[in-house]
């Protein structure tokens, strides 16, 4: 049984965007606007090759920020904070997945490439305050990014938490091959299934996902 496969799990490990909200929200189009903005102005350089750079340094270097970083040696923290300041107000809260998350025997953790003030607000709007023990964001890595296995180092050591005896939830299927690597339980949390080694479990249904997992 899938329960079997959890009993040893004693922290869980949640991404933040297209994970703890579906990805109908499409919060990321904001936050591309306001990256892509930021890059023109700190760049300087017209919209195309600013969207032309973030893809290209998203998939490089795991983030747009990675890339700005080490290409341009830019300030993280005036970036962090510009391009998180989008609006939540269509996001929903839900019931489910908070009682399926509260039910989780252990600790129970938030850690995205996102800054921590950030997920602070979309755990608060999805109704999911209160729930988890810690927050992380990309900033508690020294701004490295996943997938990048010392990121998730740095805030495993940060957290004490023992990844033999710990489940990572992601949308990011290419966020999952650290955490496989260090002995975690891996979910993929998207609509669509990809087969691959290092990813255990998939859902499209985090909520009903979880359910069965509070009682193991």
């Amino acid at each position: 049984m899938v329960t079997d496969r959890f009993s040893h799990v004693n922290t869980w490990v949640f991404d933040l965007d297209n994970t703890l909200y579906p990805p109908e929200a499409r919060l990321f189009d904001q936050i591309e606007v306001k990256m892509s903005a930021w890059v023109m102005q700190a760049l300087g350089v017209p919209r195309d090759e600013a969207d032309r750079l973030r893809k290209l340094y998203w998939h490089q270097y795991g983030t747009t920020l990675a890339g700005l970083m080490t290409e341009h040696n830019v300030d993280p923290g005036p970036y962090l904070h510009e391009v998180h300041e989008i609006d939540l107000g269509h996001l929903q809260e839900d019931p489910a997945l908070a009682a399926g998350i509260s039910a989780l025997p252990g600790r129970k953790i938030v850690y995205t490439n996102g800054c921590r003030p950030y997920a602070e607000r979309v755990v608060a709007a999805r109704g999911l305050e209160g729930l988890f023990d810690a927050i992380y964001g990309v900033e508690h890595a020294k701004f490295r990014p996943k997938p990048d296995r010392a990121a998730f180092e740095a805030v495993f050591a940060t957290d004490g938490l023992s990844p033999d005896r710990a489940a990572m939830f992601e949308d990011d299927a290419r966020n999952l091959t650290a955490p496989h690597e260090m002995g975690m339980r891996t979910v993929h949390v998207a609509p669509t299934q990809i087969h691959a080694d290092h990813i255990h479990y998939h859902t499209n249904d985090l909520a009903s996902f979880l359910a069965p997992l509070g009682r193991c």
